[in-house]
């Protein structure tokens, strides 16, 4: 029995520790229980209220549930590797001592040790168990400092895609679409080039911080679902410009913009549906009216 629960300690340890190595530095992004979470959150809140409210918070509480979810994991882990050896291979120094396996006093172990307070009333007296505690002790400073580096990932992300559609909504509001087509070529294609970097970004991001996706705007000038629904018809001003250069920079864009919207549609939305009708599906996802 002791090596069994072992054996399953060590494989909830390994199963955290391989979500927030998926999650934090995998070009993927998102783990397989941190990507379950984040979607489990999502449909909650999109079916709690239809107005879109409670998919602001869906982002930010699918972080603190997938947080605490590897915290517990590795929680659990290490009780299962203590459990087995209460009391006999512990001191109990301010703490009556156990008369049998105690599963309480091994949790209390391990919350204590995972969250690096080192009280010391319960200490290992076996020399393979005076290796396992700073080790867990390790690995909740691992688990901590990738919290805080999640956070401090995935929030400049959000910034840059909150630019983006900023700068689409400045766009489609000064009618620039009639640059696009008539106005002098240079100024054109510097137009459309910065919808297509501005565009690079957001896919980059998406694609290394999956669960940006699950963060709504609610104001619409900052929400990149509901204005990149105005993007093709940027490229339908730049396809019919008389430049060659500017229907140049127009076909990037649709090039980049299709790339973007197959990305969006195989990994979140599954429309199978045109460029244009998985702008609208985001909008929809999103809560969010179409805006092209």
């Amino acid at each position: 029995m002791t090596w069994i629960l072992g054996v399953l300690g060590v494989a909830l340890i390994g199963v955290a520790l391989r979500d927030i190595y998926a999650t934090l530095w995998h070009p993927q992004g998102l783990g397989t229980l941190a990507r379950l979470i984040f979607r489990t959150t999502w449909w909650t809140a999109a079916r709690a209220r239809r107005h879109g409210r409670a998919l602001g918070a869906a982002g930010p509480v699918g972080m603190i549930v997938t947080v605490l979810m590897w915290a517990a994991l590795i929680v659990a882990g290490f009780a299962l590797i203590y459990a087995p050896h209460m009391p006999d291979g512990f001191s109990f120094t301010s703490a009556p001592q156990p008369q049998s396996s105690d599963p309480v006093a091994a949790l209390y172990l391990s919350l204590v040790t995972v969250a690096t307070l080192g009280y010391g009333d319960i200490t290992p007296a076996y020399p393979a168990l005076q290796l396992v505690i700073p080790a867990q002790a390790l690995i909740g400073f691992v688990l901590f400092t990738a919290a805080i580096s999640w956070i401090l990932q995935i929030y400049p992300a959000l910034i840059r895609r909150r630019a983006a559609a900023r700068t689409v909504s400045l766009l489609a509001a000064t009618d620039a679409t009639t640059v696009v087509r008539e106005g002098e070529t240079s100024v054109a294609c510097a137009l459309l080039d910065g919808l297509t970097d501005a565009l690079i970004t957001v896919e980059l991001d998406l694609r290394q911080y999956g669960e940006t996706y699950y963060f709504r705007e609610a104001e619409r000038d900052r929400s990149s679902a509901a204005m990149f629904t105005h993007v093709p018809a940027f490229i339908r001003a730049g396809g019919q410009s008389e430049s060659m250069e500017v229907r140049s920079a127009a076909a990037r864009l649709e090039r980049q913009s299709s790339s973007l919207a197959e990305y969006l549609d195989g990994r979140y939305l599954h429309t199978a549906g045109s460029m244009q009708e998985v702008w609208e599906a985001y909008a929809a996802a999103h809560r969010h009216q179409s805006g092209g």
